[in-house]
């Protein structure tokens, strides 16, 4: 299982090409795989730690779903290829401003975290980790959006509530830490 990892892992680095992290100089890759790592602290099952390490491909690259499906059939049977392809396409994106561009960031997070809230339980406990590696370290590094992401993340967890309790009580507790942390820091 580790070897079909590492090699979703380069496939999805290679996706992201040079993009880096918001707010390091890290290449992207290092979140999907943080995502992962947490995703394998509470499941083996490949098909979600694939599409942890593939969940922000179509949404961020000009990868098709086609070319995923493509290349996961390589490494893992038609069953597992599927769930991850339905895992990765549960949670990308859908309300992102290109496509509606007359809405307002709130109204699109708003109708982001309703539609999240009917993905399945397993695409949940990915975003879940999502969740919590993008809000380790947003405090530190932009305290004037701090704020409302860590906000827009609050309202999300409340809608999606399927996935793997432990890992939602986790990723519950690491935003509502972030919330704390920027009321220090604004005192």
């Amino acid at each position: 299982m580790e070897e079909i990892l590492e090699q979703i892992k380069n496939f999805a680095d290679e996706a992201h090409g040079e993009q880096t992290r918001k707010y390091t100089s890290d290449r992207y890759i290092v979140h999907p795989v943080r995502v992962m790592n947490i995703c394998k602290e509470y499941t083996n099952d490949i098909s979600i730690l694939a599409a942890a390490l593939l969940h922000d491909v179509l949404e961020d690259t000009p990868t098709t779903k086609i070319e995923i499906e493509n290349f996961l059939m390589k490494l893992m049977d038609a069953k597992q290829t599927e769930k991850t392809v339905e895992l990765v396409e549960e949670l990308t994106d859908v309300f992102v401003k290109k496509d509606y561009p007359g809405w307002n960031r709130h109204k699109r997070k708003e109708k982001e975290a309703e539609r999240l809230s009917t993905i399945c339980s397993e695409a949940q406990t990915v975003k879940y980790a999502d969740i919590m590696d993008n809000c380790a370290e947003i405090v530190d590094h932009d305290i004037g959006f701090a704020g409302i992401y860590l906000h827009e993340c609050l309202a999300i967890l409340k809608k999606i509530n399927k996935g793997d309790q432990r890992l939602y009580k986790r990723a519950v507790e690491t935003v509502n830490r972030g919330v704390q942390q920027l009321g220090e820091k604004k005192k």
